[in-house]
């Protein structure tokens, strides 16, 4: 890891971790857009695309890279930048690991200060609908320092939340604010209006603990199962299946019931043009993520059959979905993730860069000569 503060880059090996990224970069006040959980590898994360908290505001991880070096599946070591291999350097911008292992990244930083701010308001179900419309309303006027979140879930013994109301189905909204707080401030009473929430997490923290506050639930060790969609629009019939958390019928084990998450997009990711990365779906409203934990190997079947559950009452008012996101959907999935021109432009790439699929134990694109007629 090596930062130059005053042109503002960060030379980032292949291996590195999330955390080691900012950790180096804000004691310059620095940041680039980075995942929200520290031990998340750079190269995975970059190679898809890059979702963090400050996409809105700067561009995706794959946005803010100036250079990639890789190695290709016969040993040659290439520099892909918009000037050398920019075929390359275009697929590697949300391709995933399919063309070579990158073993070092060039990135833009950007000047973010150190402070941030934290914000969920939380509801008992008959209140969610309200809020959540209450929400979707503010995402296309928040700053671009603002990501809006939604979440639907048990609380569990949610340490923020007083004890009468741990492990109860509850939903929460709410945004995370990368700057001034006071200034952050300013989106609270829209949010706020309507019917009070039962509780209320309005905390300022540094960007470093932001970065950080989800490791714990996302710790090694876990048993977990991820169903993503993109939203190009949240009407109210997807808050509804939002909500249901797969359950429409109210039938469903509540101990097993996966929760939700929402988290927009828009801002600077949206006004990269789509073809201008292998990144695709720049046009989404929000992501939504439908999450399986549990410890006991037992409830393996049942936990994954409810969050595809979950995922299959989304998905009608779904437009694509993130590749980042991806778990078992196979070849489905990769055609879900880019659609079929950019997929053609990434198999033509492939072709060039690794003709024989050396790269293949990923979301696999194969070369053009080996797609599927």
């Amino acid at each position: 890891m090596r930062v130059d503060p005053d042109r503002r880059r960060a030379w980032v090996a292949g291996g590195a971790l999330l955390g080691a990224l900012d950790g180096a970069t804000q004691p310059h006040g620095l940041a680039t857009t980075a995942g929200n959980v520290s031990h998340t590898g750079v190269g995975g994360l970059t190679l898809g695309g890059g979702m963090g908290w400050l996409a809105r505001r700067f561009g995706l991880a794959c946005d803010n890279v100036a250079r990639f070096q890789l190695v290709t599946g016969d040993g040659e070591l290439l520099q892909a930048s918009d000037q050398e291999h920019p075929d390359l350097f275009w697929g590697l911008r949300g391709g995933g690991g399919n063309f070579g292992v990158v073993t070092e990244f060039e990135f833009a930083l950007h000047q973010v200060g150190t402070a941030a701010l934290l914000v969920d308001l939380f509801y008992a179900p008959q209140d969610a609908p309200a809020a959540l419309r209450r929400w979707r309303g503010l995402l296309a006027e928040a700053p671009p320092q603002a990501t809006l979140t939604a979440w639907v879930g048990d609380t569990g013994g949610f340490a923020f939340l007083p004890p009468e109301l741990h492990r109860r189905p509850m939903a929460s909204v709410g945004y995370v604010w990368v700057g001034d707080p006071d200034q952050g401030r300013g989106l609270l009473a829209a949010l706020r209006q309507g019917a009070p929430p039962l509780a209320e997490r309005v905390q300022e923290l540094s960007y470093l603990e932001l970065q950080q506050m989800d490791d714990a639930a996302h710790r090694h060790g876990v048993r977990r199962y991820w169903k993503g969609h993109f939203l190009r629009e949240l009407e109210d019939a997807a808050v509804e299946a939002f909500l249901a958390r797969g359950d429409g019928d109210g039938g469903g084990d509540p101990a097993l019931l996966p929760s939700g998450g929402l988290q927009s997009y828009g801002g600077a990711i949206a006004e990269v043009a789509d073809d201008q990365t292998a990144f695709s779906h720049r046009d989404a409203l929000v992501e939504f993520v439908a999450v399986a934990n549990w410890t006991d190997p037992a409830e393996d079947q049942p936990r994954m059959a409810a969050a595809r559950r979950y995922a299959g009452a989304v998905e009608p008012f779904a437009s694509g979905v993130y590749v980042n996101a991806l778990g078992d959907e196979g070849e489905a999935g990769v055609q879900r993730a880019y659609g079929p021109d950019k997929l053609a432009r990434l198999a033509a790439v492939k072709a060039r860069y690794d003709p024989g699929n050396v790269f293949h134990l990923n979301h696999n694109i194969r070369p053009r000569n080996q797609q599927p007629r």
